[in-house]
């Protein structure tokens, strides 16, 4: 007798649709690279073996992004890798003054 009705309307209920790979790939590459960033002006801190060895890792996942934006997974697999970089520049604990209220 009484039918249900689904009251919202379709773009809240409707999945986003998923970002082309060049732009995730793009996004995830700022991210990257502000930690590379980070870490060159933490340089006096760190050994030279230890830089190296986080700068060649930093380098790899910039040169392998287009491809590991195209896994079904690349959120989860971007967040963990952007995860261990900050434990060596600890660049979430940064703030941007200027982005303070």
């Amino acid at each position: 007798m009484s039918r249900v009705r689904n009251r919202l309307p379709n773009f809240l209920t409707d999945r986003p649709a998923k970002l082309p790979v060049s732009t995730l790939a793009d996004f995830y590459r700022e991210e990257f690279l502000k930690h590379q960033r980070c870490l060159q002006q933490q340089r006096e801190y760190f050994s030279e073996q230890a830089i190296c060895g986080v700068e060649r890792a930093l380098q790899r996942v910039i040169s392998d992004l287009e491809h590991l934006s195209e896994k079904a997974d690349a959120d989860e697999v971007m967040a963990r890798l952007l995860r261990e970089f900050d434990v060596v520049t600890g660049l979430s604990a940064w703030s941007d003054p200027l982005k303070v209220h």
